[in-house]
């Protein structure tokens, strides 16, 4: 099942306060960026993030789940409705995010 416009609507207006986040769609899902650096996705209308050290910390019983088969683990982001801990998670993520390959 693709993710709907109106989940990832809803996901980019909770995140609008955090500034330099982009959203690029991709196979039906949608992949999140901030300052250029993925640091989660849309999938099946489930905001999942990847899982850094920060992440882990800030949500400790957070459920893996694949965002696709064959993809590596994910942490599913419950606490969506909550904009300033949506800011702490991803800003807190960012070092440790990889930098973006170059494109050749």
């Amino acid at each position: 099942m693709a993710s709907s416009k109106e989940y990832m609507a809803y996901i980019m207006e909770q995140l609008s306060d955090i500034g330099d986040i982009s959203c690029r769609p991709m196979m039906g899902e949608y992949i999140l960026y901030y300052r250029g650096k993925v640091f989660g996705g849309i999938y099946d209308n489930r905001f999942l993030v990847k899982p850094t050290p920060s992440a882990a910390a800030l949500m400790p019983h957070a459920e893996r789940e694949l965002p696709y088969e064959g993809a590596k683990e994910m942490l599913l982001v419950e606490d969506v409705e909550n904009p300033a801990f949506l800011r702490e998670l991803v800003e807190a993520m960012y070092p440790e995010l990889p930098k973006p390959k170059k494109k050749k």
